[in-house]
C-alpha cells in the first residue's frame, strides 16, 4: 500500500463515522510542582447544545500516579468546546481537558479513561463503555520544583485541612489566617462575563461593572475577549494590596436574591454548562491564586437549596458539583461552602426539604469527587447540630452571625470548637459573616472608626481560635451585599484587617499552638489566646490595667503592646517584664499610649 492510498482511506474513515479511533493530546502550563498542568484531548465533535449531551453523557477522568511514591490522584476532566472558550465564546468544538496541580517533583504517569452512557458523568461503573477517542491513552510528565515565593499559592503548596483549627500549607508548613470580604455575595455577576444575564429582564440592575477598579488593573494583568475583564481583576488587585487574602462568591443564585450568576446556558437548563462564561472565571481565579487569595466558593444559598433534585444529591446536584470540581478543583486555596444560610431543618419548606442526613450525603459526594479534599464547610442559617463528627464529610463552619455589635462573633466561634469536639472532631471556624443582615460592617463614610467590627468581630473571631473572617456588608447601606461595586467604600477597616493579620504574622506568634481561655484576665469581656507557660495573647477591649493568671508556671516574661488601630512594632507599657515565682496574678500595667482604647498584649517567656 503507497501512502496516497493510505491516506485515501482514513479520509474515507473519517466521512463513514469511524474518526473515534482518532485522538490528539496537549500538555499546557508549567511542569512544576503546585503550578497548574492542562492535558488537552481531541475528542467528539459536539456543542453545549448537543442531542447527545456532552456534559451528561460523557466521563472523562485521568489517573496521575507518581512513579516514586506511588501516590495516586484520579482528576475529572470537562468539556470544553474549542479549547479557548474564554476568548472566542465558542459553545462547539471537539476539545477536553483536565487540570492537575501536582505535589510532588519528578515523574508522573497518567492513564485516561473517556467512558460514555446514559448520566456517565456521574455514574460509578465498569460497565460503561468506551468513547474511544483518548480513552486508554497513556503518558508521562516530568515536575520539577516551584519557583515561586512571597504571596503566589504556588510557592507555598496546598492549603488543607489538617485535623486542627488552622489550615495548613503543604510545601512550607505554614498555618494561614485569612481576612477579606464576604460581600457582595454576587460578585461573578459581571458584565464582562458572557451570557444573557446582562439584559434578560431578571435583576438586571443588579448586574456590575467594577468600573471603580479598572484603575486598578495593571500591565501584563489578564483579560479576555480584547480587554474585557479588566476591572474584575483590579477589584481582587484592590484587595490584595490592601493584606487582604480572601475573598467569597456565590456560584448559583437563580432563585436567590441576585438571579445573575449561574453555571448554565440558560435559567432553566441544569444539565448544560457555558463553557465560555466557566473559562472567563477560571482567568480571574488563577490571577487569584498569583496574588495569594483564598477563594471562598459559596456553591448555593438557602433560596437555591432546593433548585436541584428538591434539595437531594440527585443527578443535577452531582453533576453541578463535578463540573465546578473539575474546572476549578485544582486551585491550591479554596474551600466548598454546600450552602450559605442553609435552611430551617426542622421546619423546611415544602420547596427544599433539606435536612441534616441531605447535607451529610451531599458532603460525602463532594469528597468522593476532589481528589485534593479541599476543606468542606457550611453556612449556618440553621445551626450545625448533627454535622458534627469523625464520620461527617464536614470540615468546619462558615459562621454567621446576627448583631450589630458583633458581640457574638467570639462565644459562637468557641461553641462551635466545643460542640465539635464533643462529638469527637476537631473544626476549622472561620466567621465569615459577621454582624448583622441590616448593617454589619458599615461604609466607611458612615463608621471611619469601625470599633465594633475591629473589637468584637475582627479580633473578637481571631482570639476565639477561629482561622478568619471575611466581611459582609449590610443591606440598609451603600455598596451592600448586592449593589457593592467599590471595595473602596471599606478602605479604612481593610487596614485594620491587615493591622491583625501582621500582628500574628511579623511577631511569629505560634497561634496554632494556643487556645482561647478567657478566664485567666481579670477583667471582664477580654480575650485570651494561651499556650500556658509559654506564651499569651491578651486582647483588651478598652485598656486599663488587668492581672493575667499565670497559675503555676514560673518564668520571666516579657510584656509587650500592640496597637490594633495603627499597628507597628510591639512596645513596652509600664511593665517590661514579669517575673513570675508560680504564686499570685501579676498585673500587665498600662498601655504605652491612649490608655482607655483597646490593646493587644503579648507576653513571651524569655527564661
Amino acid at each position: 500500500m503507497n501512502l496516497k492510498t493510505s491516506n485515501l482511506i482514513i479520509v474515507i474513515c473519517f466521512i463513514l463515522g469511524v474518526s473515534e479511533l482518532l485522538y490528539a493530546q496537549n500538555i499546557k502550563g508549567e511542569l512544576k510542582k503546585w503550578h497548574k498542568v492542562t492535558l488537552e484531548f481531541e475528542g467528539p465533535l459536539t456543542a453545549e447544545d448537543a442531542e447527545n449531551n456532552p456534559f451528561l453523557n460523557y466521563k472523562l477522568d485521568v489517573t496521575f500516579t507518581h512513579k516514586k511514591s506511588g501516590k495516586t490522584y484520579v482528576i475529572p476532566g470537562y468539556y470544553a468546546a474549542d479549547g479557548r472558550a474564554a476568548n472566542s465564546s465558542a459553545s462547539s468544538g471537539n476539545i477536553w481537558k483536565v487540570h492537575f496541580a501536582p505535589d510532588e517533583i519528578g515523574h508522573w504517569e497518567y492513564a485516561v479513561k473517556f467512558v460514555k452512557g446514559k448520566w456517565a458523568s456521574i455514574r460509578v461503573s465498569n460497565k460503561l463503555k468506551s468513547a474511544n477517542y483518548m480513552d486508554q491513552m497513556t503518558g508521562s510528565i516530568n515536575i520539577e520544583q516551584t519557583d515561586k515565593v512571597g504571596r503566589d499559592f504556588r510557592g507555598k503548596g496546598r492549603l488543607q485541612y489538617v485535623g486542627e483549627r488552622y489550615l495548613k500549607f503543604e510545601e512550607n508548613g505554614e498555618y494561614f489566617l485569612k481576612c477579606g470580604s464576604d460581600a457582595p455575595e454576587n460578585f461573578l455577576a459581571y458584565e464582562d462575563f458572557d451570557g444573557t444575564f446582562h439584559n434578560d429582564g431578571y435583576k438586571d440592575d443588579l448586574v456590575k461593572t467594577w468600573e471603580a477598579h479598572l484603575q486598578d488593573w495593571k500591565k501584563n494583568d489578564p483579560s479576555w475577549k480584547n480587554g474585557k475583564g479588566k476591572a474584575i481583576i483590579g477589584a481582587i488587585n484592590y484587595l490584595s494590596s490592601k493584606g487582604m487574602n480572601a475573598f467569597s462568591f456565590i456560584t448559583m443564585n437563580i432563585e436567590g436574591d441576585d438571579k445573575n450568576v449561574f453555571p448554565y446556558v440558560d435559567y432553566n437548563t441544569y444539565d448544560r454548562f457555558d463553557t465560555s462564561k466557566l473559562d472567563q472565571w477560571e482567568i480571574l481565579f488563577e490571577h487569584a491564586d498569583k496574588l495569594g487569595m483564598f477563594l471562598h466558593f459559596k456553591t448555593l444559598e438557602a433560596e437555591n437549596q432546593g433548585l436541584l433534585d428538591h434539595g437531594g444529591t440527585g443527578l443535577y446536584t452531582k453533576l453541578y458539583y463535578r463540573e465546578l470540581i473539575a474546572r476549578f478543583g485544582h486551585h491550591l486555596a479554596l474551600n466548598w461552602n454546600l450552602c450559605e444560610e442553609t435552611g430551617d431543618w426542622q421546619n423546611p419548606p415544602k420547596t427544599f426539604p433539606v435536612d441534616v442526613q441531605g447535607r451529610l450525603t451531599l458532603a460525602n459526594y463532594v469528597s468522593s469527587i476532589d481528589p485534593y479534599k479541599h476543606h468542606i464547610v457550611i453556612h449556618n442559617g440553621n445551626w450545625f447540630t448533627g454535622l458534627y463528627g469523625v464520620d461527617s464529610k464536614f470540615t468546619g463552619a462558615s459562621l454567621q452571625t446576627n448583631r450589630a455589635d458583633f458581640a457574638n462573633v467570639h462565644k459562637q466561634v468557641l461553641r462551635i470548637f466545643d460542640e465539635a469536639n464533643s462529638e469527637g472532631s476537631t473544626w476549622a471556624v472561620a466567621c465569615d459573616e459577621p454582624g448583622d443582615a441590616q448593617h454589619a460592617l458599615l461604609p466607611d463614610s458612615e463608621n471611619p472608626e469601625h470599633d465594633n467590627a475591629r473589637k468584637n468581630g475582627l479580633w473578637g473571631a481571631m482570639m476565639a481560635g477561629a482561622w478568619g473572617t471575611e466581611w459582609y456588608f449590610g443591606y440598609k447601606h451603600a455598596h451592600s451585599d448586592l449593589t457593592c461595586q467599590d471595595f473602596r467604600s471599606r478602605d479604612l477597616f481593610w487596614e485594620q484587617g491587615k493591622i491583625c493579620l501582621d500582628f500574628f504574622k511579623n511577631n511569629n506568634i505560634e497561634y496554632w499552638n494556643m487556645n482561647s481561655n478567657d478566664t485567666l484576665i481579670s477583667s471582664d469581656g477580654d480575650f485570651v489566646l494561651a499556650d500556658a507557660g509559654k506564651s499569651y495573647v491578651v486582647f483588651l477591649k478598652n485598656g486599663g490595667e488587668s492581672t493575667l493568671d499565670l497559675g503555676s508556671n514560673k518564668g520571666t516574661y516579657d510584656v509587650l503592646w500592640y496597637n490594633p488601630r495603627t499597628g507597628g512594632k510591639l512596645q513596652h507599657g509600664s511593665i517590661k517584664t514579669i517575673s513570675h515565682n508560680g504564686n499570685g496574678k501579676p498585673s500587665l500595667g498600662e498601655a504605652p499610649s491612649q490608655k482607655n482604647m483597646d490593646w493587644v498584649v503579648y507576653l513571651n517567656k524569655i527564661e
